[in-house]
Formats: C-alpha cells, structure tokens, sequence
C-alpha cells in the first residue's frame, strides 16, 4: 500500500495532514473519540538530519500541547541517509535526538504504537518504529536489517553459508513474519486497519506505565520459536555483570 492508501485505510474518520511532503509527513488523525498525532515517512524515505528533526520537533511539540495524545509512526523508510553532509553533521546524534523525544513522550504518558507499510530497514527504523510501545506491520510490508549478500560483505561470511543459516533462523531472514517469529512484532494486521489500529490504541492505554515499560519481546521470540536462546544469554551475561 503507498501512503494515501494507508492513511484512508487507516483513518476512516479522516486525517488532516500539517505538512506532506514526497518523504515525509506529519498531521492528526480522528480515531474513534479522540485525537492522535501523525508522524510518517513514504517512498522509501532516507532518514537524514533533517527529517530525524523535523520528526522530533513534532514529538516534542505534542508533549508540549497535546497532553497524553497517542502518538502514531506510519513507516516506509530505506534506513538513514547514508550522505556524505549527513555523516558530517553528525546524523548519529539527531537520531539519537529523536529517540530520546520518542522516549520523553513515553514518560510524559503518551501512548506510542508504529506501523510498517512499507518498508523499514535499519537506522531509520530503529529511533521510530522499534522506539515504540507497540510495533505492527501490514501483511505485504517488508522489514530487515540488511540484506545477506550486504551482510556477507561486511562479516566476509560467504552467501551461501548465510543463506543456508536463514533457512534455519529467522534473525537472518528479512520479513515481516520473520520479525513477528523474534517477537519484535504484537502482531501482523490484516483486514480492517482502522478497527485493529483503534483497538491497539486502547489496549496500550488500558496498561500501567510499569507495564508499557516492560520489555516483553525476547519473552515473546521465545514462545514463538523465533528467539530460542537469547533470554538464557541475557541471563548469563546479567548473571557475571
């Protein structure tokens, strides 16, 4: 789905956009008896400097005005902008900037839920969409780290060895299931967005901030057969910390 068709889908009360560029986007939406703050990115969006503060300045202005307004991601991102200005500018830091004001509006009780719709690879995704109280993707979105011949590159593992390794573990494998396996994903949606969006809303806000803050994911990868021995690793690490 590209960004129109995601936004219709999503908000069938309607939405009205504040800014609406090719890349980027940012607005407020109607879901069932409430308001809540758009913030997305489209067409395989770079995110560089100044898109990791334009979004921030937005989560920021919401903490500041909208008291407790949900907050929504609607991604489609390539990952960060991998420029020459932008590495320069020191782009590490103004995404590190936009995780800490996703973090500020998490303490300040807003509710933040994200949606692949797209694609969503890497750093752009990581200080977004992984940055949130929930993370959802529609069914023919695509998420991953890096692909495995990049990755064979890099780790000088050859391909087909990689390739022979995705066959048996979803942490190789691109993919919204596969995501969904490492219990990263709450869940895939399929059918009616709106009605699974506002229902998701809900739920988040139904929890104490205790449980919002509690990290269930490696939990989750490990009922799902996704993440088998991350949580004892986790435990043995702790355990000699």
């Amino acid at each position: 789905m590209n960004r129109d068709q995601v936004l219709n889908a999503l908000f069938a009360d309607g939405w009205k956009a504040e800014y609406l560029e090719a890349d980027h986007f940012y607005g407020r939406a109607t879901i069932g008896n409430q308001e809540v703050t758009v913030i997305g990115t489209s067409e395989k969006a770079e995110v560089g400097a100044d898109m990791a503060l334009t979004m921030a300045r937005v989560v920021i202005q919401t903490i500041k005005e909208r008291a407790g307004e949900p907050i929504v991601f609607l991604l489609d991102t390539q990952g960060q902008r991998l420029r020459r200005r932008d590495e320069l500018m020191g782009l590490n830091g103004y995404m590190a900037h936009l995780a800490k004001a996703v973090e500020l509006a998490r303490q300040r009780g807003h509710v933040i839920l994200s949606v692949v719709y797209g694609e969503a690879v890497s750093g752009g995704y990581i200080s977004t969409g992984m940055m949130a109280d929930a993370c959802y993707a529609l069914a023919d979105a695509e998420i991953k780290v890096m692909n495995l011949p990049a990755m064979s590159r890099i780790t000088k593992i050859p391909l087909d060895q990689l390739e022979a390794l995705a066959k048996q573990s979803p942490v190789f494998s691109p993919g919204v299931e596969n995501y969904l396996r490492m219990g990263h994903l709450d869940a895939v949606w399929q059918g009616d967005y709106a009605e699974q969006l506002a229902a998701a809303i809900k739920n988040l806000q139904t929890k104490t901030s205790a449980e919002i803050g509690k990290d269930s994911r490696i939990q989750r990868g490990v009922e799902r057969g996704g993440r088998r021995t991350a949580g004892e690793v986790i435990k043995r690490v702790l355990g000699h910390a």
